[in-house]
C-alpha cells in the first residue's frame, strides 16, 4: 500500500482526472460484462421472435384441442357445435389440387316405410385435405427402333430426351427437389440421403453433391442475369453475412462471406418485381461490393459497415443508413440496466417508426410528405440532443459509442426524409439474409469456395421465388428442363423468376 501511495501524484487536479478516467473504465467494463451475460444467458432480439412466440402458442393450442376432444367424447352435442365452428373457419381448398371423389351411399334404396324405390333429390358435398407422403417413382423412357425391310442397314429411332446428368438416375424434378430441400428447407445432403434410404433408394451424399454442383453450373447464367437486372434499379439494399467454408490445407474452416443485394419496391408501390442476388467472396474487403455493384448508380441502403463508403466516395452511389442498427445499440444499453439517456433515445426512435406505420401502403410522394410533416421535427430535435448528451458523458463508454455511431452517419440516416422510396431501415435485405443463417446453422459450413458459390447461385433463385410468391420446386424443375433442352441464351430473361410468374398467368388465361 505504501508503494502504491507513493506512486500517486500529490496534485488534486491530477488525482481527480485519474479518478474520473478510472471510473469511466470501470463503467465500460461493467457494461461489457452485462452484454456478455445477456449474450450468454438472455435473448438478443429487441422483440420476441415470431417463431418463438408461435412455438409457445402451439403448446397452448394443442392442450386446448386435447381438452375439446375429451369433452366431445362424453357430450355429442358439444361435438356437433364444434363441427359447425370448424366448417365456418376452414376456408376453401385451392382449385388446382386434384379431387378424388368418394361416395358414401346407402345400401338399401328402398323406402323404409312403403318399400318403394327411392329417387335421388340432391347431395351434400364436403372436402377434406388429404396428403400422400412424398413418393419416389421410376420414369421409363421407351424408344422404339424401326428398320426398313428393303434397306437392311437403316435403323430409325427417336433421339433420347436431353438430361441434366447424362447416364444419371435423376429427372430434373428430382434434382430440383434436392436443391429446394437443401437451400430452402435447410436439409443437409446427408439427411436427405437418410430420407431416401427409408424408401429403399440408396443415394449417398457424394451423389447428391454431384447433382447440386451440376445444377448450380447450369443455373449460373440465370443468376448472373438476375444480378445484372437488379443493378439496373435506382435503389438497392445490401448486406453480408458469414459463410464458413472448409479449408482442407489447414484442417479447419475459414470465414467466407455471402453478400446480398436486394430490391423490393412494393412498400411504396414501385412497378419493378422484387428479387435478391447473393454473391460469395472469400473475405469482407471493401473492393468486394465495388466489384459486385459495378455499373450500379443510385441509392444503396446498408448497415453501418464502413466498406460501403468506398462506393459512395466514387460518386455513383448515395448511401442510406439503417435506423434499426442505431436502435439496436441503444436497446442493448437500455435492457442491460438503468440507462436514462439510452432509454430516451430509444423512445424517440420508436416515434420515428410510428410515423412509418402510417406511411405503410402509401405511394412515394405521400410517404415523403408525411415524413416531412412528422418525422423531420423529431430528427431536428434528436441531433442536437445527442450532441449535448455526448458532451456530458465519458467518451469511452458504450453509450458514447452508440451516440457517435448515429451522429457519424446522420446524413445517410436522414436521407429517407426527402425520398419516399427509401425505407427507414434495411430490414428487407436482413430478412433475405435470415435463410442463409438457417442453412449455415444446419449445414455448419460449405465444403469449398466453389460450394459457397453454388450456395449463392441457388439461394438467389430460391429466395427470389419466395419474394415473387412462386413455388421454387416447380420453377427450378421447369428452368433446368428448358436449359437442358437448349433454351437460347439470348432469351435468358424469360427464365427469371418474375418472368416465370408472367408465363404462368398467360397459361391460365389461355
Amino acid at each position: 500500500m505504501t508503494a502504491l501511495a507513493d506512486a500517486l501524484p500529490d496534485d488534486p487536479g491530477t488525482l481527480k482526472a485519474m479518478l474520473l478516467a478510472e471510473r469511466a473504465r470501470a463503467e465500460r467494463l461493467e457494461q461489457i460484462i452485462r452484454e456478455l451475460r445477456r449474450h450468454r444467458f438472455g435473448r438478443r432480439a429487441e422483440t420476441l421472435p415470431e417463431d418463438q412466440l408461435l412455438l409457445g402458442l402451439e403448446e397452448v393450442e394443442q392442450a386446448a384441442a386435447s381438452s375439446e376432444a375429451a369433452g366431445e367424447a362424453v357430450a355429442p352435442a358439444e361435438r356437433a357445435r364444434h363441427a359447425v365452428r370448424h366448417r365456418m373457419n376452414r376456408g376453401s381448398l385451392p382449385a388446382h389440387l386434384p379431387r378424388i371423389e368418394m361416395v358414401a351411399d346407402i345400401e338399401d334404396h328402398s323406402c323404409p316405410c312403403c318399400r318403394n324405390a327411392l329417387h335421388r333429390i340432391g347431395e351434400d358435398r364436403s372436402e377434406r385435405l388429404d396428403m400422400i407422403p412424398a413418393q419416389l417413382r421410376v420414369l421409363v423412357v421407351r424408344r422404339p427402333k424401326y428398320a426398313c425391310r428393303a434397306c437392311e442397314e437403316v435403323v430409325v429411332q427417336a433421339p433420347a430426351p436431353a438430361r441434366l446428368i447424362e447416364g444419371g438416375l435423376p429427372t430434373e424434378a428430382t434434382v430440383a427437389q434436392v436443391l429446394v430441400s437443401k437451400y430452402a428447407d435447410h436439409l443437409p445432403l446427408y439427411r436427405q440421403s437418410q430420407i431416401y434410404a427409408r424408401q429403399g433408394i440408396i443415394l449417398d451424399r457424394s451423389t447428391l453433391a454431384d447433382w447440386v454442383g451440376r445444377a448450380a453450373w447450369l443455373l449460373r447464367p440465370v443468376h448472373e442475369r438476375l444480378l445484372a437486372t437488379l443493378k439496373t434499379s435506382t435503389k438497392l439494399f445490401a448486406d453480408e453475412t458469414t459463410a464458413p467454408v472448409l479449408d482442407p490445407g489447414r484442417g479447419r474452416t475459414k470465414i467466407g462471406q455471402l453478400w446480398a443485394y436486394a430490391r423490393d419496391d412494393r412498400p411504396w408501390g414501385g412497378a419493378d418485381p422484387p428479387g435478391v442476388a447473393y454473391l460469395y467472396a472469400p473475405d469482407r474487403k471493401a473492393e468486394r461490393p465495388i466489384a459486385h455493384l459495378a455499373g450500379f448508380t443510385g441509392i444503396l441502403q446498408v448497415d453501418g459497415y464502413a466498406g460501403y463508403r468506398a462506393l459512395a466516395e466514387r460518386g455513383d452511389v448515395r448511401l442510406a443508413f439503417c435506423w434499426a442498427h442505431v436502435r439496436r445499440r441503444f436497446y442493448e444499453l437500455a435492457v442491460a440496466g438503468p440507462a436514462p439517456i439510452a432509454s430516451e433515445a430509444l423512445k424517440r426512435i420508436v416515434d420515428l417508426y410510428a410515423v412509418e406505420t402510417q406511411c405503410r401502403g402509401r405511394c412515394a410522394d405521400e410517404r415523403r410528405a408525411l415524413r416531412q410533416e412528422k418525422s423531420r421535427p423529431i430528427l431536428e430535435a434528436l441531433e442536437p440532443w445527442l450532441r449535448a448528451k455526448l458532451d456530458l458523458i465519458s467518451q469511452k463508454t458504450k453509450l458514447a459509442e452508440a451516440i457517435r455511431y448515429a451522429l457519424s452517419r446522420w446524413e445517410g440516416l436522414t436521407r429517407y426524409l426527402n425520398d419516399g422510396r427509401i425505407e427507414i431501415d434495411s430490414n428487407i435485405v436482413e430478412r433475405s439474409i435470415r435463410p442463409i443463417a438457417l442453412n449455415r446453422k444446419n449445414a455448419l459450413f460449405a465444403g469449398s469456395d466453389g460450394g459457397g458459390e453454388h450456395w449463392a447461385v441457388i439461394a438467389s433463385l430460391i429466395e427470389t421465388c419466395k419474394l415473387c410468391s412462386i413455388e421454387p420446386h416447380n420453377y427450378l424443375a421447369d428452368v433446368i428442363t428448358r436449359i437442358v433442352n437448349g433454351h437460347p441464351n439470348s432469351q435468358i430473361n424469360d427464365l427469371l423468376p418474375w418472368a416465370y410468374t408472367a408465363a404462368l398467368d398467360t397459361r391460365e388465361v389461355a
